[in-house]
C-alpha cells in the first residue's frame, strides 16, 4: 500500500489516506482499541515522514478521548519539505508565523531514560510535539523512537554524536559526516524517513552546513525561548522560569530536553498551565505547503551567538546568516525574541 501511494505522490491520494485514518480514530466518539489506535497513528507518522501524506488542518480529529480539559492540538502547520529554511528568533531573523498564545513544543537530546515519562505526560494531554533525536541515542533505544512516532509526534534530527566542541568547530567534512550518520541512525531506528527538520547542537551552525542542509530540503530550527533545563534547578523553578518567558513572548517555538529528569517531572503541570492560561498547541509536520514564516523586526539580534562565542572561545566561526537581517520581502515582522 505504501509503495503504491509513494509512486503516485498526488496530493489527493495523500489526503485520502489521511482522511481514512482520522475517521478510524474519530468514529462514533467511541474509544478505539489501543492496539488499533497505535497502529493507525504509527501508519500516519510513517506516511507523513515519508512524504506520502500530510496532516489535515483539523488537528482535533486525531486527538484521543482525553476529555475537554486536555490541552490537545489546536492546529497543524506544514513545513515545506522541498524548500529548506532556518527559523527561531534566538538564532535567526525569522520564525514560524504563529498566532498570539500559540506554542510549538520541541524536545532535544533524546531518546533517554526520562523520555517515557515525557511521552506519558504528553499522551495524557493529547499533546503532540517534535523530538530532535541524537543518532547514537536512537541506535540504543529504537523502541522509544518508534513509540514517539506511534504516539503521533514528529521525529527529527540533532546530529549523531552531539559533539562537545559542536559541529561548528569540526572540519566541514567531519561535521557533514556526523549529521548524515545521525540522519541515517534515526531513520533506521524509526523504520521510516524522519521529518527533514534539523537542530544544531548548541545552535552552533556554519553558513556552509546551513546551505548544505537547506539545499537538501531540511528546515533548521532554533527556538524562540528555552527552559534552560540544562541548569541545576528544581522542577518548580523550571516551570516558573519557562512560564515567565512564555508570558513575555506570548507565543513561539519552545525548547526542552527530554533527556532531563527535571523536565519530565515538570511537564505535566506545564501542560496544564498552558491550558489554564489560554495557550494553544501547534504541531509541525513536513508537507507541501510553503512554510509559514514571519520576519524579525529591524532591531533583531541573535541571543545564541554571544553565548556560543563565550562558550567556545576565540576559535568560534560566527555564522553570518545568524546576524544579517535577511528578512523575507513582504513578510510581516515578529517581535524581538525574549532574553534567555
Amino acid at each position: 500500500m505504501v509503495a503504491l501511494l509513494t509512486r503516485g505522490r498526488e496530493k489527493s491520494n495523500r489526503q485520502a489516506v489521511m482522511t481514512a485514518i482520522f475517521l478510524l480514530l474519530k468514529r462514533s466518539k467511541a474509544t478505539v482499541a489501543a492496539p488499533l489506535q497505535r497502529s493507525a497513528l504509527m501508519l500516519l507518522a510513517t506516511l507523513s515522514a515519508a512524504g506520502v501524506c500530510y496532516a489535515p488542518r483539523d488537528a482535533a480529529a486525531v486527538e484521543r478521548n482525553c476529555g475537554p480539559d486536555a490541552l490537545g492540538v489546536s492546529r497543524i502547520i506544514e513545513i515545506d519539505r522541498a524548500k529548506g529554511t532556518a527559523v527561531g528568533l534566538q538564532s535567526y531573523p525569522r520564525t514560524l508565523d504563529l498566532r498570539d498564545h500559540e506554542v510549538v513544543l520541541t524536545f532535544d537530546d533524546g531518546p533517554a531514560s526520562p523520555t517515557p515519562q515525557v511521552l506519558d505526560a504528553l499522551a495524557k494531554e493529547c499533546a503532540r510535539v517534535t523530538f530532535f533525536l541524537i543518532g547514537r541515542n536512537a541506535e540504543s533505544l529504537p523502541a522509544l523512537v518508534k513509540r514517539a512516532a506511534a504516539d503521533g509526534h514528529t521525529i527529527a534530527h540533532h546530529s549523531y554524536s552531539h559533539p562537545d566542541k559542536t559541529l561548528r568547530l569540526m572540519s566541514e567534512d567531519a561535521a557533514k559526516a556526523d549529521i548524515d550518520k545521525g540522519i541515517a541512525a534515526v531513520n533506521k531506528a524509526l523504520g521510516a524517513t524522519a521529518a527533514p527538520f534539523f537542530r544544531f547542537p548548541g545552535f552552533a551552525d556554519t553558513p556552509a552546513l546551513v546551505a548544505d542542509l537547506t539545499a537538501r530540503g531540511y528546515t533548521i530550527f532554533g527556538s524562540d525561548l528555552w527552559a534552560s533545563d540544562w541548569s541545576h534547578m528544581t522542577p518548580k523553578a523550571e516551570l516558573d522560569l519557562v512560564l515567565s518567558r512564555l508570558e513575555k513572548n506570548r507565543k513561539g517555538i519552545v525548547l526542552f530536553h527530554d533527556s532531563q529528569g527535571i523536565t519530565a517531572q515538570m511537564l505535566p503541570e506545564f501542560l496544564r498551565e498552558l491550558k489554564k492560561r489560554g495557550y494553544s498547541l501547534v504541531h509541525m509536520v513536513p508537507g507541501d505547503a510553503p512554510t509559514p514564516i514571519v520576519a524579525a523586526g529591524s532591531d533583531w539580534t541573535s541571543t545564541t551567538e554571544p553565548i556560543i562565542a563565550k562558550t567556545l572561545g576565540p576559535k568560534t566561526r560566527q555564522a553570518p546568516q545568524a546576524h544579517e537581517h535577511e528578512h523575507e520581502h513582504g513578510a510581516p515582522e515578529a517581535p524581538k525574541s525574549g532574553e534567555p
